[in-house]
């Protein structure tokens, strides 16, 4: 898999995976306030495949590109 389709492919789980725990479990990932993602950047974001989507989202409401998920969230539809 090459980095493209790597970034694709994070991008598509973050709208395909739900939250495992916490205050907004069973929530999509793209559906997550901001606010909680600012309070895991300021606290640590989790290890590993979660920690990475959490941190891509931040990254994505933070620079107003939520835009880019809606081709990808009618596409899990």
């Amino acid at each position: 898999m090459n980095e493209e389709q790597s970034d694709s492919r994070i991008l598509l789980d973050i709208v395909q995976t739900r939250m495992p725990f916490g205050k907004y479990k069973d929530r999509l990932i793209c559906e997550l306030p901001e606010h909680y993602l600012v309070w895991f950047k300021q606290q640590g974001f989790p290890q590993g495949k979660l920690g990475m989507m959490l941190q891509t989202m931040y990254e994505i409401k933070l620079n107003g590109l939520e835009y880019l998920l809606e081709p990808l969230k009618k596409k899990r539809l």
